[in-house]
């Protein structure tokens, strides 16, 4: 019997100490105490596997995983429905603003037939990308229909098709300030959510891309997280997704999904777009959805590197396209979340002791 009490040490201890009781048993023991043996060794595991699980217990709390988060995190919600089809709407876009609304109608009503109960647009769909058109193609989304084209054209066609929609961005007018703005729609065809990009787009890459959305362009001061027929999620707007603190935000408010219209560029798309969207999708375990303009190299302007994308919660690829004008209809299953978030259960490992992402927004709301 030594040789079984010394089987507590270790995991490999245990396998070796049974091997030789069994070994010797097998000649010598009569056969009740064979028959023993294997119920011995059972309980002997089971203690094991109980004083693993009571450490790792104790050490995670000696840890305060819940003080990673100020607030603590919230529980990640029931989402209305745990498996849906979504739709990426990559388009060409080009100087005529009324083609480029009614381009847009076109595509999501044929991506809501192809079953697609959400659909994402690219960001600024209905104008071309540069400092110099964002004055004339913005829109005052607050003062209603006649002073919104592009965005009484999602409202009307989420609340017929009964579908939502992440309207991509557009340029916004408000008061003498511009915004790159993305408005959610819900199937009623209400105006659930309007995210101002809260990051800008200023780079200076020399002989590569130069671009500052801060000469017209006046950064958002909101994190947007909404709940909609589809489960919660967070928006970004391109260059939002470079920002982890961001996404991490969005996770610890409960998001299913991440969507970020988004127009990379050739520069930065071949080395950092799909990376950042797997980054963001991997660490935060939730889905992670992109949306590019179709790449224009004739016109002259700004010139897409398109891809748009659809990432799971183990930073897997599960939809893409390349460059050219496309709708990818891919299944969003939200099972997949619960169980890599059971696999890789990072939200109990965090060092609250060490680190913390704090919620500005929700912590001065308290």
């Amino acid at each position: 019997m030594r040789s079984i009490s010394l089987s507590f040490l270790s995991s490999s201890s245990l396998s070796i100490r049974s091997s030789v009781v069994t070994r010797s048993t097998s000649i010598a023991s009569p056969p009740l105490l064979r028959r023993h043996f294997p119920i011995q060794q059972q309980t002997n595991r089971r203690n094991l596997v109980k004083l693993n699980s009571s450490v790792r217990t104790i050490m995670a709390s000696s840890f305060s995983p819940e003080k990673a988060r100020v607030p603590p995190a919230v529980d990640l919600p029931l989402p209305p429905i745990s498996k849906f089809k979504i739709g990426l709407c990559q388009l060409s876009v080009t100087a005529d603003k009324e083609r480029n609304i009614a381009h847009a109608r076109l595509a999501i009503e044929e991506a809501a037939e192809k079953g697609a109960k959400l659909v994402v647009l690219p960001e600024i769909w209905n104008s071309p990308y540069a400092n110099e058109s964002f004055p004339v193609y913005a829109e005052d989304i607050d003062a209603g229909v006649d002073s919104s084209p592009s965005t009484a054209m999602l409202s009307e066609v989420a609340r017929s098709l009964k579908i939502t929609i992440v309207g991509g961005s557009i340029p916004e007018r408000c008061g003498d300030k511009l915004y790159n703005t993305c408005c959610v729609f819900d199937t009623d065809g209400k105006l659930k959510a309007k995210h101002r990009k809260i990051h800008l787009f200023d780079i200076n890459i020399p002989g590569k891309i130069t671009f500052e959305e801060s000469k017209t362009l006046t950064a958002g001061e909101t994190p947007t997280v909404v709940d909609t027929d589809v489960g919660r999620i967070g928006i970004g707007i391109c260059y939002d997704i470079r920002f982890q603190e961001l996404a991490m935000l969005y996770a610890a408010r409960g998001a299913h999904l991440l969507c970020y219209p988004g127009a990379f560029n050739m520069t930065t798309g071949p080395l950092h777009w799909e990376l950042l969207q797997r980054a963001r999708a991997v660490d935060n375990q939730l889905y992670v959805a992109t949306c590019s303009p179709a790449r224009d190299a004739e016109s002259g302007g700004y010139v897409a590197w398109g891809h748009s994308t659809l990432v799971g919660p183990f930073g897997e690829v599960l939809a893409t396209t390349e460059h050219d004008e496309a709708t990818i209809i891919a299944e969003v299953d939200y099972s997949q979340m619960e169980l890599r978030r059971t696999n890789l259960p990072l939200q109990k490992q965090r060092r609250g002791d060490l680190y913390s992402l704090v919620d500005v927004q929700r912590l001065n709301s308290q």
